[in-house]
């Protein structure tokens, strides 16, 4: 819920003329600590599995330093939002506080111009994380389908897409019908499956001696690289790209209404998660390029884990590989899933969706924006083409991670904004940063993911991405009206009730 008034029918001031039952029906609980947090954030750093093979075509071992500096951009990044995370502490991630700065104070129209800022930057999260489903679901398919022959000879790889989805949409939805205390006990459990033999692969190559130090520093960039404008375009694209999975862990802020104590609880969650990132994602690649060279990798866009686990355990290796490669699918979807039901919540709560998908069930949870997430993706599965669906979604956390940003400077040169309490605070200056990295996602990033786009699988999936986006409107204008006319009952409501009060007097 926001803590500002002004935002008819669904804001504080609305909450304050509602019902206790009315207003607990749609208020998030506060039942998680920092590291259950951290638990559901875990998933995080296998984003990073799908572009494995891809970044080494476009830049050889210097995929290696775009991880590392992606991840050095998502601390950036995440500073400012975890300093909003303690300003704003109702609100919900980076969805939340766009929709808290750009909005006006006590606005009583129906369409809110700065209101409309802060829900298109909700949306375009909403749809940087909600398709991870359905991609993920794609890539388990897939797997299934190469490692058991039976299963290859039953269903086709689509088919087998559609019932991973199935199983593990429905499955989550279970696992969380409860609340988040379920969702972090099984991020407890898929992390320990999935974690730590990921670690072990990835180290296991040191130990053994298959990293071969000149399979990296043999080609940093590939022989034909030219820092001109169509190379330096590819390597914006590919930071969009890679901030779609290296940054990402500032999902561990999303749950700031539901952290006990969230001044200390987000700090905590979002850098202990930055932390594990940063090593897995720099040390992840350049394992599987140690391994397998520059070519090697490029060869294995999918699945190159399998040859490094097979370099170092031997065939076993390879089925650990698998099973160990679901287990974290399952991880990474079920923290989209969270994710992404309540940046509908958020929006739906603050009026910029329809507000069926702002309830909750007894237990605090979104289901209904779980459900419609799950069938959504569902649909997304049978377009069957994963790295199209990436590439859309890659543009919206581009404008999700801009937007924010500019936020962050808003809120601090606001006055009122400025003076509200802050348990935890980015370093002075802060918004100087903000405002650098927030023009390096837009428009630089923006534009460069779609030049990239559009020479790796051409203009589809910037059309779907950008259509996708503006599909916001109609829903944000229907929302509104919603709202205003919601606004106009209460006053009627309270109108007659005066009335009635006068008379009896």
């Amino acid at each position: 819920m926001s803590e500002e008034k002004g935002d008819a029918g669904v804001d504080l001031h609305h909450a304050e003329q509602c019902s206790k039952v009315v207003c607990d029906a749609s208020e998030l609980e506060r039942t998680i600590d920092w590291k259950q947090g951290l638990a559901i954030a875990l998933g995080v750093p296998l984003l990073i599995l799908p572009s494995l093979g891809y970044f080494p075509m476009w830049v050889s071992s210097a995929a290696i330093i775009v991880w590392g500096l992606s991840v050095f951009q998502g601390f950036m990044q995440n500073l400012a939002y975890g300093e909003l995370a303690t300003a704003f502490p109702h609100a919900s991630g980076l969805p939340g506080f766009a929709q808290n700065v750009f909005k006006t104070k006590d606005y009583t129209g129906k369409f809110d111009k700065s209101k409309l800022i802060g829900g298109f930057s909700a949306w375009s999260y909403w749809f940087a994380w909600n398709p991870v489903l359905a991609i993920f679901a794609i890539l388990v398919g897939g797997y299934l389908y190469n490692l058991f022959p039976i299963l290859a000879e039953t269903f086709t790889e689509y088919q087998l897409s559609l019932v991973a989805g199935i199983v593990i949409f429905g499955g989550l939805i279970l696992v969380n019908y409860r609340g988040l205390e379920g969702g972090a006990l099984a991020g407890y459990i898929l992390a320990a499956i999935s974690l730590l033999p990921l670690i072990v692969i990835t180290l296991a190559p040191f130990a053994t001696g298959d990293v071969v130090m000149s399979n990296i520093t043999s080609q940093w960039l590939p022989a034909d690289w030219a820092w001109d404008a169509h190379h330096i375009l590819i390597l914006l694209g590919l930071f969009a790209m890679a901030q779609w999975s290296a940054c990402a862990w500032e999902t561990a802020a999303i749950y700031g209404p539901e952290y006990r104590k969230p001044g200390s609880d987000v700090p905590k969650a979002l850098f202990a998660c930055g932390a594990v990132c940063f090593f897995s994602f720099v040390l992840v690649q350049a394992a599987v390029i140690g391994v397998l060279g520059v070519e090697g990798t490029i060869a294995q866009p999918i699945s190159p884990m399998i040859p490094v686990a097979q370099a170092a355990f031997g065939s076993a290796g390879a089925i650990v590989a698998i099973v160990m490669l679901i287990a974290a699918m399952v991880l990474i979807i079920q923290t989209a899933y969270l994710g992404s039901a309540r940046a509908m919540h958020s929006m739906a709560t603050e009026g910029n969706l329809p507000k069926v998908f702002g309830k909750l069930n007894s237990s605090g949870t979104p289901i209904v924006a779980m459900v419609i997430i799950g069938l959504f993706n569902l649909l997304l599965i049978s377009m069957g083409t994963p790295t199209a669906i990436l590439a859309a979604s890659a543009i919206g956390y581009t404008c999700a991670n801009g937007i924010s940003l500019f936020a962050y400077v808003k809120a601090k040169l606001n006055p009122e904004m400025a003076a509200l309490d802050r348990p935890f605070k980015a370093p002075t200056g802060w918004k100087n940063i903000a405002l650098l990295f927030g023009l390096f996602n837009i428009p630089l990033c923006l534009v460069g993911v779609v030049y990239l786009n559009s020479l790796e699988v051409g203009w589809t999936s910037t059309w779907v991405g950008f259509i996708v986006l503006a599909l916001y409107l109609p829903l944000w204008f229907y929302s509104r009206n919603e709202a205003y006319k919601e606004k106009e009952t209460i006053s009627a409501v309270s109108l007659v009730s005066s009335i009635s009060s006068g008379k009896k007097k």
